[in-house]
């Protein structure tokens, strides 16, 4: 059996095109997740705050959130009382000359 290392991105790994795209919605989606549960909401009292359906919610939980885009996940966090600051500066390093990355930090 042959082992390989993987990169910080699985999307990335299995191929995907819009692998750095995904990973922030996977890291989004995560968040929300988190402060769901942390306020202790049903899916449907957290889908009502955020606004959309109860399946829409429950989908994006579990990892399907290609119907929905990062600015609506940065939406749902507003919603659940969170600041969300984006910052944009000169990449630090790149293997691809000038291109930069996307990550998300939590604080």
């Amino acid at each position: 059996m042959k082992i390989e290392k993987g990169s910080n991105n699985v999307y990335a790994d299995i191929g995907m095109p819009d692998a750095g795209e995904m990973l922030v919605k996977a890291h989004l989606a995560a968040k929300i997740g988190e402060i769901v549960k942390q306020r202790r909401l049903t899916q449907q009292q957290a889908a009502e705050i955020l606004g959309m359906t109860q399946p829409k919610l429950s989908n994006m939980l579990r990892g399907q959130f290609r119907g929905i885009s990062e600015a609506r996940m940065l939406d749902c966090l507003n919603r659940l009382g969170r600041d969300v600051e984006i910052v944009v500066r000169k990449a630090t390093r790149s293997k691809h000359a000038g291109a930069g990355r996307t990550k998300v930090v939590f604080a």
